[in-house]
């Protein structure tokens, strides 16, 4: 049913029109399905919603409908049905889950489990928007009781879902094509997305240019010259986001133009990142791929007057480019260029000393429009080429090329490159004139993400990695996609941190503390709670009235969550304190001691150093705890605790905001890195790498290196900051 067909062969939807079917009119729109639809007069609340075909056959209710609908837009390209059978079927299983959102005693229940799902995704299905998010989203907005249900904490993540929802087009276009009365809440909940009412999601209504709903191309062309760090993480998403709020698609192309800094093991682990981010893409292109054309082009280009070959050093091409001095070489004929092109490609002697440059405007006022350079030679071996090619094309020549011939519509980047968009535009334009039908590509540029203590240059950031001031590019200080991973930030907190700030231009300086609070509000309902005690100085207090061999139960590892787990207590007359805690008990207090009840202590003894070297006291489990000063971590003392390395970072730089002609190496932390023993209980040597832990009053922490089995091989845990911690 495509959208080009007559109104007499197009089925018509009917309704009661208290009850309009947001989620169809929505679904019809993204799915670029033509679809008449008109309130029926004698509808009562007992009326489902009928699709009524021209031949006489009906779809009765939303459900059915819904699916009629995406079926038909996977017939017109769309991606509503998710990109698997396996994630189809659960998009049917989330239609029909919608049509149990009504008013009544389980409506708010069943909007704190959908909101529980969305705690640690962005959508209901993958990675993108399907049919299952436009189906819970329509049955949210037709229902008056949500308005008051999502102002509820436990609705808190269905809420910034919803509100991202519906400042997409298809579903604001419904909204005000249904109900034209509520134009004003619509546009409330645009604001609220915007960040203007306190949502969790920014404002992607940035008006692309020509932009059209299933046509949209974006495109993530990242350098292979080392690993994606947050930034490059940044444009992924937004890329990806771009593509998925026009119903388009994003293409992945590695631009690798300069041999000297690519590498295999870059564009390996760049390809391991993007599938953490859950990028959506078919294949994987390479500039590199289009070698040939772009020599082509450079001729065509030469021929037509618009390159010249310039053999000026370097240094004094950059200091006339300052100036605005036109080189000497500028009048080269295109014979002579065309020549020397050839001698470049060769990689002779003379073709060497050589670039090609664009015949610009050496007297603009932009100094990205003084003649750029096009092509210049390069003998480095090309990690996917090899020898084949001498001479290279710079990033300025490639990418308007490259992105036209690959049906790029949008090309969004950072706005630290607004001062070249003209050359972009101008380069292509060029290049537009000798190959005929290539395509125009619109250039939107967004704020870069800047952080503060962080450099975010790959020259800088690979500086750190071969002085070995980190471990390698994954290091937990680093900024990089497997460094801030590694530490333990989910890959949602980063979704929902870089949603957040949507497509603005205003460049700012973050902190790190907020994206580490997402990730906290993420983790901490799933976290395994653990019991460590510090190794030095650990302080032993020996219970009178406890087991004196220990004894076994078995307790949740997370209090509010059952779903997370059971794990082994173990109680005996002789248990570990921390040393910090040994300093502040008093003799005759009463304590807690958490997960098995109260103890009065009755002697405190010290060494000369004034270290607490010892602890006796009484179990009294008939004692308030809401009574007790301090609630103590404490662990029996038995053979199978478990070795741990605790491992906090500071910040790799000093200097909050590193200004350009800052010389960073004056600026590096030199100590960045903090270990300390401790014990952990039992439980603790099942740990498996990368899993979540939060250490009862110390913290949260993700497993680094498992339990070795000895003292020597100790389990090794990063601290995760909370947004809180200093």
């Amino acid at each position: 049913m495509a959208a080009a067909a007559s109104s007499q062969q197009q089925p018509v939807l009917t309704y009661w029109d208290r009850n309009p079917p947001f989620a169809a009119v929505a679904l019809a729109q993204a799915a670029n399905v033509a679809l008449q639809h008109a309130a029926d007069l004698k509808a009562t609340n007992k009326t489902n919603a009928t699709l009524k075909f021209p031949s006489g056959e009906e779809l009765v209710g939303v459900p059915i409908i819904l699916k009629f609908l995406t079926r038909l837009g996977a017939q017109e390209g769309s991606n509503l049905y998710g990109p698997t059978p396996l994630a189809a079927c659960q998009v049917d299983q989330w239609i029909e889950t919608s049509s149990q959102l009504v008013s009544g005693q389980q409506f708010e229940a069943l909007c704190g489990r959908l909101s529980d799902y969305l705690s640690l995704r962005s959508y209901f299905v993958g990675y993108g928007v399907t049919a299952a998010d436009v189906a819970i989203w329509g049955q949210l907005q037709a229902c008056p009781l949500w308005k008051k249900v999502r102002q509820s904490p436990a609705a808190a993540h269905l809420a910034r879902w919803f509100d991202h929802m519906s400042s997409l087009p298809a579903c604001a276009a419904a909204v005000e094509d249904l109900c034209p009365t509520k134009k004003r809440e619509a546009a409330a909940a645009a604001d609220t997305a915007a960040g203007k009412g306190g949502g969790d999601v920014g404002s992607f209504d940035v008006g692309l240019p020509d932009a059209q709903m299933g046509k949209v191309v974006t495109r993530f062309p990242p350098e292979p010259s080392g690993y994606l760090h947050i930034g490059h993480a940044k444009a992924a998403l937004l890329n990806q986001h771009f593509a998925n709020i026009y119903q388009g698609r994003l293409l992945v192309r590695f631009d690798d133009t300069n041999p000297t800094k690519e590498k295999d093991e870059y564009v390996e682990n760049i390809i391991k990142d993007m599938q953490t981010l859950g990028l959506q893409y078919k294949t994987i292109t390479y500039t590199s791929d289009y070698f040939p054309q772009m020599l082509d082009l450079g001729e065509r280009l030469i021929k037509a007057g618009v390159l010249y070959a310039d053999d000026t050093p370097v240094d004094q091409m950059r200091e006339e480019r300052m100036h605005g001095i036109e080189s000497k070489r500028r009048g080269r004929s295109p014979e002579e260029t065309l020549a020397m092109f050839k001698e470049m490609q060769a990689g002779s002697e003379e073709g060497l000393k050589n670039c090609l440059r664009f015949k610009l405007d050496m007297q603009a006022g932009n100094k990205a429009l003084r003649d750029p350079v096009a092509f210049r030679c390069n003998l480095t071996h090309h990690w996917r080429t090899g020898h084949t090619y001498k001479v290279y094309p710079t990033y300025d020549f490639a990418c308007p090329f490259v992105d036209a011939l690959e049906g790029v519509t949008h090309a969004l980047r950072t706005s630290e490159y607004k001062d070249r968009e003209a050359q972009y535009y101008w380069i292509l334009e060029q290049q537009q004139k000798v190959w005929p039908g290539l395509p125009k590509v619109h250039i939107w540029d967004y704020s870069r993400l800047n952080f503060v203590y962080t450099v975010l240059s790959k020259r800088k950031l690979t500086w750190f990695v071969q002085t070995n001031r980190v471990d390698g590019w994954d290091d937990p200080r680093m900024p990089t996609v497997q460094g801030i991973f590694r530490r333990g930030l989910q890959v949602e907190a980063l979704r929902e941190f870089i949603l957040s700030q949507g497509a603005s231009k205003n460049v700012t300086y973050q902190e790190w503390d907020k994206i580490w609070t997402i990730n906290k509000k993420l983790i901490d309902p799933v976290c395994p709670r653990h019991t460590a005690v510090a190794a030095a100085g650990k302080v032993l207090l020996t219970l009178e009235g406890a087991p004196a061999s220990p004894e076994s139960s078995t307790i949740a590892k997370h209090k509010k969550n059952a779903a997370v787990g059971s794990k082994t207590l173990l109680k005996l007359g002789r248990v570990w304190l921390d040393q910090a805690d040994g300093q502040e008990v008093q003799e005759g207090e009463e304590v807690t001691l958490m997960d098995w009840g109260n103890a009065i202590i009755k002697s405190v003894s010290k060494g000369p150093d004034g270290q607490v070297t010892g602890l006796t006291g009484v179990l009294n489990l008939a004692g308030d705890f809401k009574k007790t000063r301090l609630k103590l971590t404490w662990l029996a003392d038995v053979p199978e605790l478990v070795p741990l390395t605790l491992t906090d970072f500071d910040y790799l730089i000093t200097k909050k905001k590193v200004e350009e002609d800052d010389d960073f190496e004056q600026l590096v932390n030199p100590t960045t890195k903090f270990e300390s023993a401790a014990l952990g209980d039992v439980n603790m040597s099942a740990l498996k790498k990368g899993d979540l832990l939060q250490l009862e009053r110390k913290g949260y922490f993700i497993c680094d290196v498992p339990y070795g089995g000895s003292a020597d091989k100790p389990a090794v845990l990063f601290s995760i900051p909370d947004g809180r911690t200093k």
